[in-house]
């Protein structure tokens, strides 16, 4: 009986269990179908991975160019320097029951100074928080924040050049913590994470390129970064060992990711502004505070401070070398000398005075008249004188005959002789009077005609001898 009721409790189990799995298949199969009819009525949509956004490289409107070539020039002069930089007061976590603070700086390897007429020199950044900086020009006064609010603050300060580059050698770079009255969540950077301290550009600016700088701190290199900071806590360096620094300027951004001071281009006349952002190797930026800065700068092309001269290179090296080195002393540029000739004996002595070039006389061609030209009178032919027969003696021809003028001959005109005397330059006189001018009278054919000779007169004594021997 028991074995017989055994027997049917384990028949109806296999029936219930064997109804339940087909009840259960059932179901299944429904709601299955009725999955397929409702997915069948509607389109399904895939969406893409959205690709990840990547940071522009290289800016559209500026561009990064060379520094200054004075600049350049100068930077020799700093070369030599490892400043070290050292806050002295207040110290680190130090609360202060006043509103205000003196604070002390101490700096080596580094003349820290102002040229008084060019006001550049290298000086310290000191920055409050995260506002813009205060520069300093004279270590031994002590700078003195006033009117601070109360709660946690913290000071920062590099050295930098005199064209306000900072230094980025190791010691550059002094940081301290200090609350007033009171400590404070805020103003307080984790010393675990990087920092990043704005430099420039900031202020006015009167020339471009305009200068791009900054201080990184608690920042690996990028070489080895995360084998360095493997095991270090939070493990930071899987997050920020290729970091890169986002510079975003009047809207458009580019990235940096070495650590190194550019020069920008392309700055539009009046009022743009700057900011940089610390990012990790995933493009994120690192929450730390001061690691987000913006700030705005005034650009007026023109400018005739220092800084702007050498930037256009309106002034050479030589001239500005005064900012670089506290003991320089500009030598004066002198014109350049002309070097006077040896005076020898011979130079002393008088020299003659050269006699003017003869000019030779120049032949005036006589005027051709009109009565030069026309055609001359053929001369008739002299008349020769006939032999007179001796005529009768008589009173008249023994009386004497006046003696005949010999013929004028044409005056032929002679050049003088050209002499030193003639030739030496005569003081103007004044106008003579021009004596009137006599003419050569005209060469005739008669007159260049041979005259008869004339007979010799004869004496009364003849003439009474010849009466008597005709008588």
């Amino acid at each position: 009986m028991n074995r017989k009721l055994i027997q049917m409790k384990k028949s109806l189990f296999r029936f219930c269990f064997s109804l339940t799995r087909w009840v259960v298949i059932l179901i299944i199969a429904f709601y299955t179908s009725a999955c397929t009819d409702k997915a069948g009525g509607q389109d399904v949509v895939i969406e893409p991975e959205k690709p990840a956004v990547e940071i522009p490289q290289t800016p559209r409107q500026f561009s990064e160019v060379s520094p200054p070539q004075v600049i350049q020039e100068l930077e020799s002069n700093l070369e030599p320097y490892q400043p070290q930089v050292s806050i002295v007061n207040p110290i680190f976590d130090q609360v202060i029951e006043e509103n205000s603070v003196a604070v002390r700086f101490q700096v080596r390897d580094l003349p820290i100074f102002k040229h008084p007429q060019l006001q550049l020199g290298p000086h310290l950044q000191v920055i409050l928080d995260n506002q813009p900086y205060i520069p300093v020009y004279d270590v031994n006064i002590p700078l003195v924040l006033k009117d601070l609010s109360a709660g946690t603050h913290t000071l920062r300060v590099f050295a930098s050049r005199p064209w306000h580059e900072s230094f980025k050698n190791e010691g550059a770079y002094a940081q301290t913590t200090f609350h007033v009255l009171t400590k404070s969540s805020d103003n307080n950077p984790d010393p675990n994470l990087p920092l990043l301290t704005y430099s420039r550009p900031n202020g006015n600016y009167g020339a471009e390129p305009i200068m791009l700088d900054f201080y990184l701190g608690n920042a690996p290199l990028h070489t080895g970064a995360q084998e360095n900071l493997e095991g270090e806590e939070g493990n930071v360096g899987s997050n920020i060992g290729d970091w890169r620094i986002r510079c975003t300027i009047n809207g458009e951004s580019f990235v940096l990711d070495n650590w190194q001071t550019i020069y920008l281009k392309g700055f539009k006349p009046g009022k743009n502004w700057v900011e940089l952002e610390f990012l990790d190797n995933e493009g994120n930026p690192v929450k730390n505070v001061f690691n987000s800065t913006v700030r705005m700068i005034d650009y007026q092309p023109g400018g005739q401070d220092t800084l702007s001269k050498i930037v256009r290179g309106e002034v050479t090296a030589q001239e500005v070398r005064g900012i670089v080195d506290q003991n320089y002393v500009e030598t004066p540029v002198s014109p350049p000398v002309e070097t006077t000739p040896e005076i020898t004996q011979e130079a002393i002595a008088p020299k003659p005075t050269p006699e003017p070039p003869v000019s030779p006389p120049v032949e005036t061609t006589p005027e051709i008249t009109q009565e030069a030209i026309a055609p001359k009178p053929t001369p008739e032919p002299p008349v020769s004188p006939s032999v007179e027969t001796t005529p009768e003696t008589t009173q008249e021809a023994v009386a004497p005959k006046p003696t005949p003028e010999p013929p004028v001959s044409p005056s032929v005109e002679t050049t003088p002789e050209t002499t030193r005397e003639a030739l030496a330059p005569k003081p103007t006189p004044e106008p003579p009077v021009s004596p009137p001018v006599e003419t050569t009278p005209e060469t005739t054919q008669e007159a260049l005609a041979p005259k008869p000779t004339p007979e010799p007169p004869v004496s009364s004594h003849a003439l009474m001898e010849t009466s008597q021997f005709t008588k």
